[in-house]
């Protein structure tokens, strides 16, 4: 059984070989992701992860877990990637007029005007509180929670294999092996067979569709000097889970580096495709 939803900013496709529970749980991990892009989306004014944006630094924040699972193991990604992955960039992405802007310029300081990640405190597992002003985007490492958690609904639901599909970031879970297929960043209408996967994740990072132009800007920002980063290929990483697959593909397409240190702490491995690869 096979459903597709247009949600997180693209397609979401949940595959599954076990037709007859198959149905209400796909139903519930579309609800489950629905949820998750309310908690922690940045375009919507009212989301959980606006108020953190707007209130963390005047007052504590009280969250939901699923918002808690996430921020916390963005601060860990934060610590073990030496500060490359840090969701505290939307400000950059707002001012190059990327996500849009909710936030009052008045009420934010002139000096040290917003902080990162590690800014953020836990005061209890779902109290925050900044010592900053903050501009969290956690569209780098939401997506591949909510592929996670949709995982979680359906094998509770007693799914036995299936996957999980959101523009890219995908999971495979049970004894049934999935074949991989990537866009060819020379090519992005041809796809590439990087094999099979099987009870694992994978995600990717690329600029396929950034218009090369003089006015195109990339949305990817290194967070340690500011600049965003511009690549012709594509990163994909492979982990356990696909919260982890997502946050790593920006450690490594930022540092260029497809061995970095951090890829070992979290179990998983990266791939580099470059943009003269023929299909």
């Amino acid at each position: 059984m096979i459903r597709c939803k247009a949600m997180l900013g693209t397609f979401v496709e949940i595959l599954t070989t076990d037709e007859t529970r198959s149905s209400k749980a796909i139903e519930n991990a579309f609800v489950g992701i629905a949820e998750v892009q309310d908690l922690m989306g940045f375009y919507g004014p009212d989301s959980e992860l606006s108020n953190i944006n707007a209130h963390s630094h005047l007052e504590a924040v009280r969250i939901h877990p699923w918002t808690a699972k996430v921020l916390m193991i963005a601060q860990e990604i934060h610590r073990h990637s030496g500060g490359l992955f840090n969701c505290g960039i939307g400000h950059h992405l707002v001012a190059r007029g990327l996500l849009p802007k909710h936030m009052d310029a008045q009420s934010i300081p002139k000096v040290n005007p917003f902080g990162g990640i590690e800014h953020l405190q836990f005061l209890d597992s779902n109290l925050v509180r900044s010592d900053l002003p903050l501009c969290l985007d956690l569209g780098g490492i939401a997506k591949g929670f909510a592929v996670d958690l949709a995982v979680d609904i359906l094998q509770s639901a007693g799914v036995l294999s299936g996957s999980v599909n959101a523009g890219g970031d995908l999971r495979v879970f049970g004894e049934e092996a999935q074949a991989i297929h990537i866009r060819n960043p020379a090519n992005p209408q041809e796809l590439i067979n990087l094999g099979s996967l099987s009870e694992a994740a994978i995600a990717t990072s690329s600029l396929y569709f950034v218009k090369r132009s003089t006015h195109s800007i990339s949305p990817i920002v290194n967070p340690i000097n500011h600049e965003h980063i511009n690549f012709s290929g594509s990163y994909s990483v492979i982990a356990n889970q696909c919260v982890y697959a997502d946050a790593l593909t920006k450690v490594v397409s930022i540092s260029g580096d497809i061995h970095h240190p951090c890829l070992e702490q979290f179990s998983a491995q990266a791939i580099k495709i470059n943009s003269t690869l023929k299909a």
